[in-house]
């Protein structure tokens, strides 16, 4: 039997170890889809029910199983669905090849049905590397060049195949003027610092006595390196929050996410260091960094292009986390730990009296339910090597504090494109991924209700391809776009407008029941715990919908005067729920002034 374009396309791509590509059918990849029936399902095509999720769902596989994530789409209207999933991929900088169909050629340039211009869609999202295979012989250079390089630039790429290419004969480059040859092999490689470098570094960090250091995610293989390098600077360790599970949070000297979303040691941390040291990220807040010309700073990041911009460091160090590290260490001095003793007990005890903040206010009573009890009592019950996906909103404030990463957990979410409706897919992506670990979403009600409820059908189609068959979705109810309701009453001085923030309630455990998946619904304090349990303990997928009070602040607890002035003056302004707001506000900020348990009511 001949081999048709689309067959080669499926073989190249089992030939780079792909094993799942997540989809939705369209006539613009009808031939693609008539080759993995001839080749059996291999790989895997995953169904969702939207090319949005098929494209976060590529992410959340790369993210959590460290490897290309492919999505496909057909032309038109399922290339302009991938979009939103493809800039996760590229502002979180994750390795994701998007195949995309296309009109016939000589349909091309007149107004066909479906017929957009490609190119221009993609050519911000997939700069890189975005290409139309207009040929056969063209196909192997232009599919191996778009992996290569989604791999070595952490990005998405985009492959275009019109649908007539599609049906061609596949004949291989030949060696012949105009052709291009390719080849499969991805040699590892290790960017490193020149020894000059490391050396400038060194004394910047031993000439201090107050060590900040920042991780990200190009830290999360350097953990030991960086509990190395902690330990011989004294220094405190803040996460950025895609950097959360690159170190545990076990360790004393762990101030948490810095940020928004962040804690107060963190805060705490960044004002007061003298030296700082940042470790793959290129966390945006600078106001959250240390004052200008307060510390001196080293930087360490892969990327030449993402280095010394957020603050004036006096060496950036381009290579990669671990390897750079590893030849840092031994330039640190051996007295630089005792010189930071009395700065590293002052952390570590930060760090403890805001673990105690953070359990009085899980503790406080609202109406019906604390959501920030929710996330501390799912902490102690996750598996050690649970993976758990945050989709964005309130319910991210809820994930950046109370979780204790610990073991070899897995985290993320949509961290610098902030999108809503990810939580979901991103947790389908990584049960194909690690199919025999459990997986946990955490959600708001508004992202459950733009994207969470259609790919609980997903969730519900593949659940027996899985070995471990726990896929938990929680859902924070609280019928509120919570965290824009506070946005605008902390940045804008605005009340609540109930128009666009209210959400209609709607019964996600009856949804999940009605699909034949476990629902619980939870609507007191006292039967959390129980909740979590039963769904960490079910057969398979389930959702457990708990009812969250919307008046428990979300808001950073370094809040500044402006930011709680800004909220008094949209609680005068007639804000629908002032009452509440303030009740609970003032309960959650005496938290902080408290030295034992004092009252939880």
């Amino acid at each position: 039997m001949s081999t048709k374009v689309a067959d080669h396309i499926l073989e190249r791509l089992r030939a780079w170890d792909v094993s799942c590509v997540f989809g939705y059918p369209g006539d613009g990849i009808n031939g693609l889809l008539a080759a993995w029936g001839r080749a059996d399902d291999q790989p895997r095509f995953v169904q969702s029910r939207h090319e949005e999720m098929s494209a976060f769902q590529a992410v959340g596989y790369a993210k959590f199983g460290q490897r290309l994530g492919v999505c496909v789409a057909t032309s038109g209207p399922g290339a302009v669905h991938l979009l939103n999933g493809l800039y996760d991929a590229k502002l979180d900088h994750v390795p994701v090849l998007a195949l995309v169909g296309q009109t016939h050629r000589s349909a091309m340039g007149g107004s066909y049905q479906q017929e957009v211009d490609l190119h221009t869609l993609f050519k911000d999202v997939a700069s890189d590397f975005v290409e139309t295979v207009t040929v056969p012989e063209q196909l192997p250079n232009v599919l191996d060049r778009a992996i290569r390089t989604a791999y070595a630039r952490r990005c998405p790429t985009a492959v275009i195949v019109p649908g007539d290419v599609q049906e061609l004969e596949y004949s291989p480059p030949s060696h012949a003027f105009k052709m291009v040859p390719s080849s499969l092999d991805r040699s590892a490689w290790t960017a490193l610092p020149s020894p000059t470098a490391l050396e400038r570094a060194a004394e910047v960090l031993n000439a201090g006595n107050r060590a900040a250091i920042l991780i990200g995610q190009g830290a999360a293989g350097a953990r030991a390196e960086v509990e190395e390098v902690a330990a011989l600077l004294g220094a405190g360790v803040a996460k950025a929050l895609l950097g959360k599970d690159a170190l545990s949070d076990e360790l004393p000297y762990v101030t948490g996410a810095i940020g928004l979303l962040g804690t107060r040691p963190s805060y705490e941390l960044m004002r007061d260091c003298d030296t700082l040291l940042t470790i793959g990220s290129s966390f945006p807040y600078s106001q959250f960094l240390p004052e200008y010309g307060k510390a001196r700073a080293v930087q360490i990041d892969i990327d030449p292009h993402m280095v010394g911009m957020r603050y004036p460091y006096e060496v950036n160090l381009v290579g990669d986390a671990r390897e750079t590290l590893r030849r840092l260490i031994p330039l640190i001095s051996r007295e630089r730990r005792e010189t930071g003793r009395e700065w590293y007990d002052e952390v570590c005890a930060n760090v403890r009296r805001w673990h105690e903040v953070m359990e009085r206010r899980a503790g406080l009573s609202a109406d019906p339910v604390n959501p920030e009890h929710v996330a501390r009592a799912l902490d102690p019950l996750l598996p050690d090597d649970a993976i758990i996906t945050s989709d964005s909103g309130s319910t991210a404030n809820w994930y950046a504090r109370h979780l204790t990463l610990r073991g070899d957990m897995r985290a993320s979410l949509s961290g610098t494109l902030a999108t809503m409706g990810c939580g979901v897919p991103y947790a389908i992506g990584a049960k194909f991924a690690h199919p025999n670990r459990p997986v946990v979403a955490l959600v708001g009600d508004g992202a459950m209700q733009m994207n969470g409820l259609a790919e609980l059908i997903t969730a519900a189609k593949y659940r027996h391809r899985w070995d471990d068959p726990r896929l938990v979705v929680g859902v924070w109810n609280n019928q509120d776009l919570n965290q824009v309701t506070w946005e605008m009453r902390a940045m804008e001085g605005a009340p609540s407008f109930l128009p666009s923030q209210s959400l209609p309630d709607v019964p996600y455990a009856d949804f999940a029941r009605s699909i034949g998946l476990t629902g619980i619904r939870v609507e007191k304090p006292e039967d959390v715990e129980a909740g979590w349990r039963a769904a960490l303990d079910a057969p398979g997928p389930a959702v457990v919908e708990f009812r969250t009070d919307p008046a428990v602040p979300p808001i950073p607890p370094h809040a500044t005067w402006d930011q709680l002035e800004a909220t008094a003056a949209a609680l005068l302004k007639g804000d629908a729920d002032r009452g509440s707001v303030v009740k609970q506000g003032l309960k959650a900020k005496v938290q902080e002034f408290m030295s034992g348990g004092g009252k939880r009511d």
